[in-house]
């Protein structure tokens, strides 16, 4: 009986995949068709931005720990992407043949290897400072984000300041497409919302709301901390691969410590805890900093002025803790009152 009623649930789970991703690859037919390149950059950006602020989202707003470093985990991610992709395209072509099978192996190959080494570097980073909590955390990621970016200037295999765009003449392929960066987008998404939904979820939000109370529950909070870090990590390296192959090349320059801070300013701006939040506060961010590129030395002030007035009117963020879906709407229909 179980195993009747598994089957239909799985087939329409994969039902639901094909037809996104069918979606996605007509989407991504209309954005090339129908939008010039700079406006398809951003959008590009934008997709970027919401992996980095969904994954950044899970220790911030769900464990309610402050990472302020996470460009650091972006930059780790970005270069292990670049130097994979670089390195192992010449042999997947050998073994495929040249064409867009081996570009999409390898480009892939190359974000999950990324995202192991961001992992793994979150586990390093994580073990011992997720012990220490608010102010003390903060300093410890902001540290190690900057020794990072310190390291990747004095990296003279991958390129130093002057950035990495590959060995060959023709560097680093830029590959990335609407197809390949909202299909992690929605990978990521459905990672980091069953994990927030799940028995570990609800655990995580414990840890957030009373830490000492949680531990007295016998809940493994450490592990749990570090188990957060190491999947936000992994996710800034899969939008750190992105951006590399976007950009076809990189510098240590783009993970400066204001990387971190849009990365902050994405989730407040769309409400702490709330995955649909975090969405719109990356998409917010994208379009609002190219939006005000044109006015030059007035961006970045237009830019905090903006942040305090929606921190003014609206200080628990766009979504607050609530998610967008039926339930929301039908909520916001009733009337006052209602019951």
């Amino acid at each position: 009986m179980e195993a009747a009623l598994k089957k239909p649930r799985w087939a329409l789970r994969a039902v639901v995949a094909a037809a996104a991703i069918a979606g996605l690859y007509a989407a991504g037919l209309g954005v090339q068709a129908g939008f010039i390149e700079y406006v398809q950059r951003i959008i590009l950006l934008a997709g970027i931005n919401v992996i980095l602020a969904v994954g950044l989202n899970l220790i911030n707003g769900t464990t309610g720990q402050f990472s302020i470093g996470h460009a650091g985990f972006m930059a780790v991610g970005a270069y292990a992407a670049a130097f994979t992709g670089v390195h192992l395209a010449p042999h997947v072509a050998s073994l495929l043949g040249a064409g867009s099978t081996a570009d999409a192996v390898t480009f892939n190959v190359a974000l999950l290897v990324g995202a192991l080494l961001a992992g793994a570097t979150g586990v390093l980073v994580g073990l011992p400072s997720l012990r220490l909590k608010g102010d003390y955390l903060a300093i410890v990621t902001l540290g190690f984000g900057e020794i990072i970016r310190i390291l990747l200037n004095n990296a003279q295999f991958l390129g130093a300041a002057t950035g990495y765009s590959g060995d060959s003449a023709a560097g680093l392929p830029a590959y990335t497409s609407f197809f390949w960066v909202f299909f992690w987008v929605l990978v990521v998404v459905a990672l980091i919302r069953n994990v927030t939904f799940s028995q570990t979820g609800r655990s995580l939000v414990a840890i957030r709301e009373d830490e000492i109370a949680a531990e007295a529950m016998a809940t493994p909070t450490t592990r749990l901390k570090v188990l957060a870090f190491t999947l936000s990590a992994a996710t800034a390296g899969i939008a750190g691969g992105l951006f590399a192959h976007m950009q076809s090349g990189i510098r240590p320059e783009d993970f400066r410590f204001d990387k971190s801070i849009d990365m902050i300013v994405m989730i407040i701006v769309g409400g702490l805890g709330s995955i649909s939040g975090a969405a719109l506060g990356g998409i917010f961010v994208a379009v609002t900093l190219e939006v005000m590129r044109d006015l030059q030395q007035y961006r970045l002030v237009l830019y905090a002025l903006l942040l305090i007035v929606i921190m003014l009117v609206r200080p628990e963020g766009l979504l607050g803790s609530r998610e967008l879906g039926l339930a929301l709407f039908r909520r916001s229909s009733k009337k006052p009152g209602a019951t």
